[in-house]
């Protein structure tokens, strides 16, 4: 088998210690070094100058947890560094050591057999630390606003019935003034402030209920907890937009007019795959490194299943969540995609197949500079395909029990 790389290094990597191996090809024999080193700094940097003197150019390693992450930071510009999904470099059966490994890793490497994953540079990786942890946040403040509903509901407080943000302004006066002790319906529905106004009565009968000391205690303490968290998610934000890039920004702006794609949302993309998607060739494999292509699961000449891949968990919810609120958006073509979707293959399939099409427009915004340009919610009607669409719409009436008889025009002349 070719030989790709004469030095190289195979890393099996864990918690407390690495286990290196160097492999060397001199005049057709290949030669084997292996050494281990503890995860402290001095011990890694060590690792380095041993690597450096063996003259090694390339070093792979599994993506193991987070402990990958300090050898990537401190051996970046030393070597040509890949990182590897340890579900793509299982060892046949047999005995199962670290220095086998480490071996079995270095060997595949010496020879080209490696898929490297794909690692940003470090401001991108930075950057998304900012964007994870604020996603983290989020979804906390979102658990507590699920106990504040449920510490309502137990005290028989229909709040959530008749306001459709238990946590808005005037659902917030309402609760502070139940922490406060305030008991009179009455009082409490005079809280409410704009258009909720108009539901007073409603109110009235949704706040009379049996609080006791121990739901006013449970509240204040919720909402103290809710309070909180938005501090947090306003300094991450904050941390965000200040180190956020000159190119980051641009890409930020080109994405935020997309239909779907919030100031947030475009953060988020723009962390997880970088403003320019140098490391992707076109929109398919970015579609399948976040996971939302259809999978091939083909044998004997039969299709055996189509389910989507494993991929970049954080990107591929926030592009279903972004194909969500493009599908509520009104005139363009992504609603018009969902909503032909989801009358034959169901809602749950159509936001997975609009999350792909952002793919696609996401790509074509940052890897290729392009703005973004609104097709219309008649677009997919005007494709040159008429008898599928005949066909469609015809399935379409006989479901709705209408009986049609179609017939060609004639020409005239």
């Amino acid at each position: 088998m070719d030989v790709l790389h004469s030095h190289c290094a195979g890393l099996d990597v864990h918690k407390e210690k690495v286990v290196a191996c160097v492999r060397t090809c001199r005049n057709g024999q290949t030669h084997q070094q292996v050494r281990t080193f503890r995860t402290e700094t001095n011990a890694l940097l060590e690792m380095a100058d041993w690597l450096t003197d063996c003259q090694v150019t390339h070093v792979a390693m599994e993506s193991t947890g987070v402990y990958w992450k300090p050898l990537w930071n401190l051996f970046e510009g030393l070597f040509e560094l890949l990182l590897v999904n340890a579900e793509h470099i299982k060892k046949v059966p047999g005995r199962k050591t670290d220095v086998k490994d480490a071996q079995w890793i270095a060997e595949l490497l010496q020879h080209g057999l490696l898929r490297p994953s794909f690692v940003p540079e470090r401001p991108v990786r930075q950057l998304r630390d900012l964007t994870r942890q604020r996603v983290q946040v989020v979804r906390q403040k979102v658990q507590v606003a699920n106990r504040i509903q449920k510490t309502l509901e137990d005290a028989n407080i229909k709040l959530g019935s008749v306001a459709s943000d238990v946590l808005g302004v005037s659902g917030r006066d309402m609760i502070r003034a139940i922490v406060r002790g305030e008991t009179d319906p009455t009082v409490l529905a005079e809280l409410a402030r704009q258009r909720l106004r108009e539901k007073i009565p409603q109110l009235q009968e949704a706040l009379f209920g049996e609080v006791q000391d121990h739901h006013r205690f449970l509240l204040g303490l919720l909402m103290e907890q809710v309070e909180f968290l938005e501090k947090q998610i306003g300094k991450l934000s904050e941390r965000i937009r200040g180190v956020l890039p000159a190119p980051f920004e641009e890409a930020v702006g080109r994405l935020e007019t997309i239909p779907g794609i919030e100031r947030r949302a475009a953060e988020n993309i723009v962390a997880e795959v970088g403003p320019k998607l140098e490391a992707f060739a076109s929109a398919a494999p970015l579609a399948s490194w976040v996971g939302l292509c259809p999978g091939n699961h083909e044998s004997a000449g039969k299709r055996q299943g189509g389910r989507t891949t494993r991929g970049n968990a954080w990107l591929r919810v926030i592009l279903v969540q972004c194909a969500w609120a493009a599908s509520r958006s009104k005139g363009t073509h992504l609603k018009a995609l969902y909503h032909r979707l989801a009358a034959r293959r169901g809602k749950k399939r159509a936001l997975v197949a609009v999350a792909h099409r952002l793919v696609a427009v996401v790509y074509n915004v940052l890897a290729k500079g392009q703005s973004y340009r609104e097709l219309g919610e008649d677009y997919l009607d005007k494709q040159p395909n008429k008898e599928r669409l005949k066909q469609r719409l015809l399935q379409r009436l006989e479901k709705l029990g209408v009986r049609v008889t179609v017939e060609e025009p004639v020409a005239v002349g």
